[in-house]
């Protein structure tokens, strides 16, 4: 054995010890620290429900946020009486410490899975930001005294935004994909004043939250997934240094970072799937094939019945009723793409995708539950519930299952410490999962009720939120 490290161990190490070093008690932004579901601490319990293992529950508003926490506090959003708030709660307590209203400038439309609170705040010191789409976003310091408010938006996102704003260094970096003008903004976390603000122009729509890797060496980046792409942006200057293409046209997973490789998911529709693909003609054929009226667009009833007419309402961005050239191109473009698990390395230069692209998965892939690595070990759930649990290195398959006794939609993300895996479904069943390499469904718990946030994990503690109810489950403090 030698104690010599080869240069990518070195890379790998260094990249990797940027992605934890905020694996302390504080779960701070969306699904904790850098987004990687994964919490440091022991003792959690296997067995709650609304009146087992609870050390407090909370009566809250209906939201879909998920807690973030602080040394002392839970905060969350919600929607009451038609009103934004922010609340914070006492973590020892569960008792409500505060709450702030947030103007609500509009209320847009809404897919039946999005929600006007869904957005998880982030979390720095004494620094707490809240996004709302019907306003924009709000900073507060820990007591709830406002800080800045800065109005984004009107969106015209086709479900409504969803991504949750970051912080990185003295930032906040929100992205904001929808049909026309996407766009990525960095914040001053201290003012509010705008730092920088970058067009997505190939984004048309999605919800993914970016993540921060570092190697050693250079600066930090920030990884924003997108339609058809995902950039690494530079937090300084907001350009993108380095991008690569073949996701799909729709991306609401988190990227989740191990050593020099980044995974992504993304799904978009059946048709999407691997083998599916429609071939679609080049834009100047389908108007000698298809137009009709002879306006130089294509319509929906235009186009051929079947598949072809599937991704038409999508692709038109202006919703003036037909594609135009440009529109044709992200037309063709999500007919295309193919939903699937991608390991990606990191870093270079420009377009990378010929070269970055490791190996990638393409069945039963989630459209909402963002990927989880544990372990040695990485886990996704899709929409159905079926896990799926592959080698991190070769997208080898370790095991494909459903979730026995919890079979039912999912749209919160797993999330482990403890050596174990935490899987709550729509219906509020908690299946936990004994992780690595031979899994153990553990215990399947119920707690009668809705749930659509990813939990919250810290210090021996499961904090769980349901359509009405926040819990804390395990030991006390």
């Amino acid at each position: 054995m030698t104690s010599r490290s080869s240069p990518r161990a070195v890379l790998a190490c260094a990249v990797l010890c940027c992605c934890l070093t905020a694996t302390a008690a504080d779960w701070n932004r969306f699904r904790g620290p850098n987004g990687s579901g994964v919490a440091e601490t022991t003792g959690l319990s296997l067995a709650f429900g609304p009146d087992t293992n609870v050390v407090w529950k909370t009566t809250v508003p209906s939201g879909y946020s998920s807690p973030v926490l602080s040394d002392d506090s839970v905060f969350l959003t919600a929607v009451e009486d038609d009103k934004l708030y922010t609340f914070c709660l006492s973590r020892k307590t569960g008792e409500v410490l505060w709450k702030r209203e947030c103007p609500r400038t509009r209320t847009e439309k809404l897919d039946r899975r999005n929600h006007p609170a869904a957005a998880t705040p982030a979390l720095d010191g004494d620094n707490l930001v809240v996004f709302f789409g019907d306003f924009g976003l709000i900073s507060y310091d820990l007591d709830g005294k406002e800080r800045w408010r800065r109005l984004l938006g009107p969106f015209n996102n086709s479900y409504g935004v969803g991504a949750s704003p970051i912080i990185v260094d003295d930032l906040v970096i929100l992205v904001c994909d929808q049909r026309t003008d996407s766009f990525i903004i960095a914040l001053d976390k201290s003012t509010g004043e705008a730092r920088w603000q970058r067009p997505r122009t190939d984004a048309v729509s999605g919800h993914s939250t970016p993540v921060v890797y570092q190697v050693a060496g250079d600066a930090k980046k920030i990884l924003a997934p997108g339609s058809f792409r995902m950039d690494a942006y530079s937090p300084e200057t907001g350009e993108s240094e380095w991008w690569v293409y073949g996701l799909p046209s729709e991306m609401k997973s988190v990227p989740i970072i191990n050593g020099d490789t980044v995974y992504v998911a993304g799904y978009n529709v059946l048709i999407n799937d691997a083998g599916q693909q429609v071939t679609v003609p080049p834009f100047t054929q389908a108007l000698g094939d298809y137009d009709a009226d002879g306006n130089g667009k294509l319509s929906r009833d235009e186009m051929p019945k079947g598949r072809l007419r599937q991704l038409v309402g999508f692709s038109d961005r202006n919703r003036d009723g037909g594609l135009d050239a440009d529109e044709w191109r992200i037309y063709a473009g999500a007919h295309a793409a193919e939903n699937g698990l991608r390991a990606i390395k990191l870093g270079g230069k420009g377009d990378t995708t010929t070269t970055s692209l490791q190996w990638k998965y393409p069945r039963s892939i989630p459209q909402l539950p963002s990927p989880l690595l544990y372990q040695g070990v990485l886990y996704m759930v899709n929409d159905g519930g079926i896990l799926t649990m592959l080698h991190p290195k070769s997208g080898e398959v370790i095991k494909q299952m459903r979730l026995r006794g919890a079979v039912d939609h999912y749209y919160a993300s797993p999330v482990a410490a403890d050596g174990k895996v935490f899987f709550v479904s729509q219906a509020g069943a908690v299946t936990v999962l004994r992780a690595g390499d031979d899994p153990e469904i553990l215990s399947v718990n119920e707690l009668n009720e809705e749930s659509y946030a990813t939990p919250a994990i810290a210090d021996g503690r499961v904090y769980i939120r349901t359509a009405s109810t926040l819990y804390c489950f395990g030991k006390d403090l």
